[in-house]
């Protein structure tokens, strides 16, 4: 998940966690958050719905979204 943040958003050091929001983080704009959605369903072979983006708060609903599917 990290890798994926960190090459998307372009910042080496991103430290990913479960609090962690687009406010907190200059690069992750409107079209940034579109290629995080894309390349994690790629990476995990899923497929979200617009409902369960819409509810992610912060990467962890994001992450128990992803668990959830996987799991």
């Amino acid at each position: 998940m990290t890798d994926i943040f960190q090459d998307i958003l372009d910042v080496d050091d991103l430290e990913v966690t479960d609090s962690l929001k687009a406010d907190d983080v200059d690069e992750w704009d409107s079209l940034s958050h579109i290629q995080l959605i894309v390349a994690i369903e790629k990476h995990w072979k899923i497929k979200f719905n617009a409902r369960e983006i819409m509810t992610w708060q912060n990467v962890g609903q994001m992450v128990d979204t992803i668990v959830q599917r996987i799991g």
